[in-house]
């Protein structure tokens, strides 16, 4: 059976593990190594991913493009607007014909509906490279940076800060499969999907909305946020007035544990939802976030491809 991963769950909570594992492991390997050379086994030797953007990109770009060259494969990028899925194919018939062509598709697009329509005719493996509704591969690359930092996933207290987006729902769902607590520091009319909190909670996850930043702050062993206006929405100023009190500043962080983390997946909006004191603070392990990207992509790849 091929196997997809469009959200976190259809790997599951023991296969995140083990990708996490061997992330660490690969990445610990590779110390001292130019960064274009393949890994020693490079397991993935031969294997061409075809990557789709119909969204802009940086580290989802360069880190699956890495990520194949360092496992010995390959990469072809595809631009929407320059293929025929730009030109009115249906996703159907592009998934047939690159899983004619290709061993695997990442795609990088708005609505989840497609990349489950581009899954549903595949036969190849296809990977989430974000979607309006989730973004599964930036979780993983977290959910290393925090483990890397010496912080068990079971139990962790992770607070969240703005807007309720695709990233909160994957750290929600990731809550569930890993067992640890997310509080949830977002105006009203702003919440996350209620599907992903109703299924952590029920796999004993606690998950829970604050108002009040400083109450979801509080204790906290690890401090997430993102942009308040996501790729492709207007520069709303009625959102950026409601986002105000939820920026992550000095003050805000003050509340959380002493050793807490702080993570933000990039690009920043310094001055709106984090200051300059944070993002370049001594708390901040965003750069460790941003490149591990790579590392955990690795290990979702050789899961995909049934190597974990």
């Amino acid at each position: 059976m091929v196997r997809h991963f469009l959200n976190l769950s259809d790997a599951g909570g023991d296969a995140v593990a083990a990708m996490t594992n061997d992330a660490i492991t690969r990445k610990a390997a590779r110390v001292g190594m130019p960064k274009g050379q393949a890994d020693q086994d490079a397991p993935l030797a031969g294997r061409v991913l075809a990557a789709i953007f119909e969204k802009n990109s940086t580290r989802t770009r360069v880190s699956f493009d890495m990520a194949m060259r360092q496992l010995g494969g390959s990469t072809m990028t595809l631009e929407a607007g320059s293929m025929q899925l730009g030109r009115g194919e249906t996703i159907a018939d592009t998934a047939r014909v690159l899983s004619r062509m290709v061993d695997a598709i990442m795609i990088r697009t708005d609505d989840h509906a497609k990349i489950e329509e581009l899954a549903a005719y595949a036969t190849v493996p296809v990977i989430n490279g974000l979607t309006d509704l989730s973004h599964p591969c930036q979780i993983m690359a977290d959910l290393l940076t925090v483990i890397e930092h010496g912080k068990a996933l079971p139990g962790l207290e992770v607070a969240w800060l703005g807007d309720g987006n695709n990233v909160l729902n994957s750290i929600v769902e990731a809550a569930g499969l890993m067992k640890f607590n997310v509080r949830i520091g977002v105006p009203e009319g702003y919440d996350c999907d209620q599907s992903f909190v109703a299924a952590a909670q029920a796999a004993g996850a606690n998950v829970r909305v604050e108002r009040d930043p400083v109450a979801a702050v509080a204790g906290a062993d690890v401090v997430v946020t993102d942009t308040w206006i996501s790729m492709g929405q207007a520069h709303a100023e009625a959102k950026l007035a409601a986002m105000e009190p939820y920026r992550v500043d000095a003050a805000l962080m003050s509340h959380a544990k002493a050793d807490a983390l702080f993570l933000h997946c990039l690009p920043a909006h310094r001055g709106e939802e984090v200051t300059d004191a944070v993002i370049d603070g001594p708390r901040s392990v965003v750069w460790d976030e941003a490149e591990n990207r790579i590392h955990a992509q690795k290990s979702v790849l050789r899961w995909a491809f049934g190597q974990l």
